[in-house]
Formats: C-alpha cells, sequence, structure tokens
C-alpha cells in the first residue's frame, strides 16, 4: 500500500522578510555606533560586519558601498523608519501644512524638529564632516540641504497664505531664517558643543522663530 502523499510545507515569505528586516535593522545600528565613536573614514564595512554579528558578505548584499550604507542609514533615521516615504510626503509634515493656526503650526514644527534632530544628530555631523572626502557623501549633503530648505519653503509658504508673516517680511527671507535656526548645524553648536538641552533648546528656537517670522 503506497503511503499517503504528505503536503509541501508552504513556504513562509512573510518570516523570511521580517528576519532580512530585522538583520537590515541591526546591520544599520552597528553602522551608528561606529560611525558616530570613530567617524566615517576610520570606519569599514568589516568593522561593521562584525558588530553586527553578520557576515561581510550580508552587509554588502543589502547596502552595496560605506556610502550607501551611510545613506540608507541617515534616511532611516530622518524617516522615523519609514524609508522610502520622503519628509514632504509623510503625515506629520502634511498634518503642519495644513494646521490654520500660523501660531501653532510654528510651534509644532520646533517640536517635531527637535524629535528629530534627537534621533539624527550624531549622523548629520559624520555626513557633514565625511562630505569633503568622499564624493557620494558630498553628493547626499548637498541633497539634504536643498531638501531641508525646500521643506522650510513649504512650511512658510503655508504661514504667508494665512497671512501670517510678519509685516515687510517676504517668503524667500522668511524661508532663510527658518532654514538657518531649524538648521543641524546649529543643533550641534549649541546642544553638542555649548551643552543646551534640547529642551532648552526648544523654548529658544520657538521664541526665535516666533518674533521673527509672525506677524
Amino acid at each position: 500500500m503506497a503511503e499517503p502523499v504528505k503536503p509541501k510545507r508552504r513556504y513562509d515569505s512573510s518570516r523570511r522578510r521580517a528576519q532580512a528586516e530585522t538583520t537590515r535593522h541591526d546591520i544599520l545600528e552597528a553602522a551608528r555606533r561606529l560611525f558616530e565613536r570613530q567617524g566615517y573614514a576610520a570606519t569599514t564595512m568589516e568593522a561593521i560586519a562584525a558588530e553586527a554579528g553578520v557576515a561581510l558578505k550580508t552587509v554588502y548584499v543589502a547596502f552595496e558601498t560605506k556610502s550607501g550604507l551611510l545613506r540608507a542609514l541617515w534616511n532611516h533615521l530622518l524617516r522615523g523608519g519609514r524609508d522610502e516615504v520622503p519628509v514632504a510626503e509623510q503625515q506629520r509634515y502634511r498634518e503642519i501644512l495644513a494646521e490654520p493656526d500660523a501660531e501653532r503650526q510654528l510651534r509644532v514644527t520646533v517640536r517635531n524638529s527637535v524629535v528629530v534632530k534627537q534621533r539624527i544628530g550624531g549622523v548629520v555631523e559624520v555626513i557633514r564632516s565625511a562630505a569633503t572626502i568622499d564624493a557620494d557623501i558630498g553628493d547626499l549633503w548637498r541633497r539634504i540641504q536643498s531638501e531641508f530648505h525646500a521643506n522650510q519653503r513649504g512650511i512658510v509658504e503655508s504661514i504667508a497664505a494665512k497671512g501670517g508673516l510678519a509685516p515687510g517680511l517676504d517668503v524667500d527671507r522668511a524661508t532663510d531664517i527658518l532654514w538657518t535656526l531649524n538648521h543641524p548645524n546649529l543643533w550641534q553648536l549649541l546642544v553638542g558643543e555649548r551643552g543646551w538641552t534640547p529642551d532648552q533648546f526648544e523654548r529658544w528656537f520657538a521664541e526665535t522663530a516666533r518674533a521673527q517670522l509672525l506677524g
């Protein structure tokens, strides 16, 4: 009598994807620790693989190059884990633009900015420093600057549409002011170098932005 045929085990693709995502996250976190501790130039892909507890080949398959890994780390931290969704398309940014009150709009912008800067502050400094020695990272730094300025302009245009800008202040100048106050370099100077707490920075940023921008 023939034995019954056993059904084939169904391939669990969701489990495989989850494992791959966990490995990717482990590599990104390992890279973040090493980049922030040692700097970009001194950190090797071999060291990142060892820190993450994975094979070197796994790191190269996932990110191809060290600059590609740093770029992926930036997107991961900036976008809060939603790596493929640009900031301008994320819900929190769309909600800022939709806020009907200009002063509240600015306060929420400041609050969200401080939350993000606590997440990205160390990596921003790594990117800024590496931009002078790696052409790919130089391109990344320029893209960061451009996209960041464009995002600030979107907020300023929304405030201006409500009639919220100070008299005589046009959108171009207001955008430059908000971009400067909100720039990661200023965070690094005041929090990283001068030892301000995030709460102190948030209060100062909110007060200064309101005084400079709103009517």
